[in-house]
C-alpha cells in the first residue's frame, strides 16, 4: 500500500504503520518535522560512533539488534533501507579513525538539542519519553516521508 493522505497510516494494521501514525502525532509542525530529517540520521550516526569508542563490537551489537527490531516489523522496504544505511553509518564511522569519540559526541550533543528545539516549537514531548522504541522508530518516520514522496511503498 502507497501511504497517502487518502490512506492515512492509522487505518492500518501493521505494526510499522500504527507505529509511525503515532509518532507522527508529535511532529506535525514543518519545522519540526526538517530537523528531524536532520537530527535524526545524525543521532543515529552519533550512537554508533559512540558504541564504537566504547568498542566496535559493541557497536556491532547494538546495530545487528536494530536490524533484527526492524525486521520484526515485517516492512521490507524499511528493512532494505535500514541495511544500506547501517553500511554506511559503519563506513562513516570506521572513516573517523581516531576522533570518532569526540566527533560522535559533539555530534550526539548538537543533534538532541536542535531534538529538543523542535518539540519546543512543536509543543509536544518527544515520542520516546513515552516508549524507548520510538528511538527506533524516528528513523522509519524520516524514511517514510522520503518514501512518500517517491512514490516508494513500505
Amino acid at each position: 500500500m502507497i501511504h497517502t493522505a487518502a490512506a492515512p497510516l492509522a487505518t492500518s494494521d501493521r505494526k510499522v504503520d500504527r507505529l509511525l501514525a503515532h509518532y507522527e502525532e508529535s511532529h506535525r509542525n514543518p519545522t519540526n518535522e526538517l530537523i528531524h530529517y536532520i537530527a535524526i540520521p545524525a543521532i543515529m550516526l552519533s550512537i554508533v560512533g559512540l558504541l564504537f569508542a566504547i568498542h566496535p563490537w559493541v557497536a556491532y551489537v547494538f546495530v545487528a539488534a536494530s536490524l533484527v527490531y526492524y525486521a520484526l516489523l515485517r516492512a521490507p522496504a524499511f528493512l532494505v533501507t535500514m541495511l544500506v544505511l547501517t553500511a554506511l553509518a559503519l563506513a562513516l564511522v570506521h572513516a573517523m579513525g581516531s576522533l570518532v569519540l569526540p566527533v560522535s559526541a559533539a555530534i550526539f550533543v548538537v543533534a538532541w538539542i536542535f531534538q529538543f528545539v523542535g518539540h519546543k516549537i512543536e509543543g509536544k514531548k518527544p515520542s520516546f519519553f513515552e516508549d524507548l522504541q520510538y528511538l527506533w522508530v524516528g528513523p522509519l518516520f524520516v524514511l517514510s516521508k522520503l518514501f512518500l514522496k517517491m512514490g516508494i511503498r513500505w
